[in-house]
């Protein structure tokens, strides 16, 4: 080792400081390794920049959650006045009192990453990292200042920013996404939320939800990519409860008013008309787009799919240069999520330790999107158990149900719904399982341990619920889609 590290400067240099490059960088310390971690975050096109922990941390997962959260409070306020509780109207929300307690807990967070590195003695370097050749790693400084740093093995984690639409015009010029939305200093105002991924979903959600005027433009289908069923109760639910939207619409071009307004004119590929609209903030949900054009991939010849613009990577994250890694969004193929990536990085720093031989297993990831009603899944959805059994080889169990919550507050429970997808012959493996209704994330982690232990459709029947519960009506599942029988959930 001694000689290893007279040969480089470090064992290990990660190339990117987000939830996926810290778990790796601190493991690996851990165990021994020498590890430097550089971290630099380019400001948005509206300038918003952030600190230390990546997008899940500074513009993804937890300011997400606590906007949610904030939603799911007026709500709770509503419903409170039907449990008996006397509160005096105009019920209003502050936005600058949520944005700033949001942030400060960010920083906090922020924080607390420096000082794990420093207490794990990983180097934390905020400079802006591209390879050299395969054991070198130039950082640049935010002043364009060099160094250079010598490595055994370099991790690129990397991970994506969202895109801009290129063809739009003002779209960039006008527009803000996700890495702003969250360090707003005033609230956003009437919005448009232009796509339906899961991104556009819940920033529109909690939009809503916190009283401003929201509308979600959809080109086609919302929530690609999962159950298509379960989309269809999500957005039906948000429509519900105020989100306007416009399907089958195509944004053309954003102008700036004289009074600061912002027109939107776009294309209904329905009636074929063209509308205008104006609004006070337009937020792009196209996509996200891999950090990788400035890491200077092809100087050592890293191989890049050119469509995607990811990394190609092998099952133990290795790229087409031997002793470079890469895991995390910056992955082709791999699931662009925080726990995936931290597991993933810290089975990496193990293998390259010589301490195991575990690959991560991206199968049965169980998954939320944190929208108005909430949606949770693991496994496949109906129609890749369609695509990969076939129709008659799966049997679907469902249930709408309402929760006891939502009884006394008299809600509307039509978009609650429990789906258990299973093969049909044998022991009716569980396939898929997906939940839309209260503490989603909640109610299926637990069953994604289930699945990831085979779990069977007589496993989860003989399982007895908890009482009183929504979780408990996946275990008490018993009319097929088949069947054609109503899958009403009766009783209490």
């Amino acid at each position: 080792m001694e000689w290893l590290h007279r040969k480089y400067d470090y064992d290990l240099v990660v190339i990117g400081g987000g939830s996926g490059g810290l778990a790796c960088s601190k493991e690996a310390a851990q165990l021994g390794q020498k590890v430097a971690v550089l971290d630099y975050v380019e400001p948005s096109a509206k300038g918003t920049k952030w600190g230390l922990g990546g997008t899940c941390v500074n513009v993804g997962c937890i300011p997400k959650k606590l906007m949610h959260q904030a939603a799911l409070l007026g709500t709770a306020v509503k419903d409170a006045r039907k449990y008996g509780w006397k509160i005096k109207d105009p019920v209003s929300h502050d936005w600058e009192t949520m944005a700033e307690a949001v942030q400060n807990h960010v920083r906090s967070l922020n924080w607390g990453h420096r000082v794990q590195l420093k207490d794990k003695k990983v180097k934390y370097l905020n400079l802006k990292g591209s390879l050299l050749d395969e054991h070198t790693v130039r950082g640049m400084t935010k002043s364009g200042k060099e160094s250079f740093l010598t490595a055994k093995n370099i991790v690129i984690a990397t991970g994506g920013r969202p895109k801009y639409p290129t063809d739009i015009p003002g779209a960039m010029e006008h527009g803000i996404t996700s890495d702003d939305i969250f360090w707003l200093k005033e609230a956003p105002g009437k919005t448009l939320v232009v796509g339906a991924s899961y991104v556009a979903l819940e920033c529109a959600g909690f939009l809503t939800g916190i009283g401003q005027d929201t509308k979600v433009m959809v080109r086609s289908i919302a929530l690609r990519g999962f159950d298509q069923q379960m989309a269809g109760l999500v957005t039906d639910h948000m429509q519900a409860y105020g989100t306007r939207f416009a399907w089958g619409c195509v944004p053309q071009r954003v102008d700036k008013l004289p009074s600061g307004a912002l027109q939107v004119t776009w294309a209904d590929t329905r009636t074929g008309k063209e509308e205008t609209d104006s609004f006070d903030s337009v937020l792009w949900a196209v996509g996200r787009a891999p950090e990788a054009k400035a890491l200077g991939l092809d100087k050592v010849g890293v191989e890049v799919n050119r469509e995607t613009g990811k990394i190609v990577v092998g099952a133990d994250e290795s790229t087409s240069v031997s002793n470079i890694y890469a895991f995390g969004d910056i992955g082709e193929g791999r699931p662009e999520l925080t726990p995936t990536a931290v597991k993933a990085g810290r089975l990496l720093a193990r293998r390259l330790a010589g301490q195991s031989t575990q690959l991560m297993d991206y199968d049965n990831v169980a998954t939320t999107v944190f929208t108005p009603l909430e949606y949770s899944c693991v496994g496949l959805s109906e129609e890749e158990a369609v695509g990969r059994h076939g129709q008659d080889a799966i049997e679907v169990y469902h249930a709408f149900y309402k929760p006891l919550e939502f009884t006394v507050a008299e809600r509307d429970a039509s978009q609650c719904y429990i789906k258990v997808v299973c093969e049909r012959g044998g022991e009716q493996r569980i396939l898929g399982l997906h939940y839309t209704g209260p503490n989603a994330g909640e109610v299926m982690q637990g069953f994604s341990l289930a699945l990831r232990c085979g779990a069977t459709l007589s496993h989860l029947k003989e399982t007895v619920g908890i009482h009183p519960t929504c979780a408990e009506e996946l275990t008490k599942v018993s009319i097929t889609k088949r069947s054609g029988l109503d899958a009403t959930v009766t009783g209490c």
